[in-house]
């Protein structure tokens, strides 16, 4: 990434360290099996564009540094592509749902994300998670988590990598910016967690005991159903 958009996206860690509001399960719907598509190729021209005409040129010279990133991790290992991908994400600023869009808890598309240049903590972790997916990263090696953050006496969410179904999950986090296994961050306890295909709840340690399909979720579905620059929301505030 070029210099200039890394000073846009550069944000204050001590803004990190503000609440990230985000309830529990609120509500859970009938029980049906939903599994996430493949990887497709994307259109970037016409990601790019719509970007920029829904929420400015900055915009658009986020989403071409996304669409270099993904280029550039096609080939690395997996280790190396969440380095990658975390590393750009962490650079977006933190803002509380409330301010930037006016909901007490929106769970905003990557496509969003990208678009008005930062978000929720919710945020960085589904971004991260689609984006590892366009690598090609198995769907069940990822895990969204929320977790009680006990730093900031927060719910909190972050996202897991587990590289063989009984190893120690790494976390990719926006509060502390550097991967770790989960053993090493005392910091965070496990609530729940869910990818596309399902939906666990965790204990302290383990991962978890199964609890049906991850369509449960009425957030994830609603999410599930805005992906793509189709249905973009309009901010409440501009962060540019």
């Amino acid at each position: 990434m070029d210099m200039p958009l890394l000073s846009q996206l550069r944000f204050n860690k001590s803004i990190q360290q503000k609440r990230c509001h985000i309830l529990i399960v609120a509500a859970f719907l009938t029980v049906s099996t939903l599994y996430a598509a493949p990887p497709q190729k994307l259109d970037a021209n016409k990601i790019t564009s719509t970007l920029v005409k829904r929420y400015g040129e900055r915009a658009g010279l986020r989403a071409k540094a996304w669409f270099k990133v993904v280029a550039e991790a096609q080939d690395l290992s997996e280790k190396q592509q969440l380095e990658k991908v975390n590393q750009f994400f962490n650079l977006f600023r933190f803002v509380d749902d409330i301010v930037l869009w006016g909901d007490s808890n929106y769970w905003a598309t990557p496509m969003e994300f990208i678009g008005v240049n930062g978000g929720d903590c919710e945020d960085f972790s589904i971004a991260k998670y689609f984006t590892l997916l366009q690598l090609g990263i198995a769907e069940d090696k990822l895990r969204i988590t929320m977790v009680k953050a006990t730093t900031v006496n927060q719910y909190h969410m972050v996202l897991a990598y587990y590289e063989t179904p009984g190893s120690i999950p790494l976390v990719l986090d926006n509060l502390d910016t550097k991967i770790k296994p989960a053993t090493q961050r005392g910091d965070l306890l496990p609530v729940y967690s869910f990818n596309g295909k399902q939906l666990w709840l965790n204990k302290e340690k383990g991962r978890g005991v199964l609890a049906g399909s991850s369509s449960r979720l009425e957030k994830w579905n609603d999410l599930k159903n805005r992906l793509g620059v189709d249905r973009l929301r309009q901010p409440k505030l501009n962060m540019e």
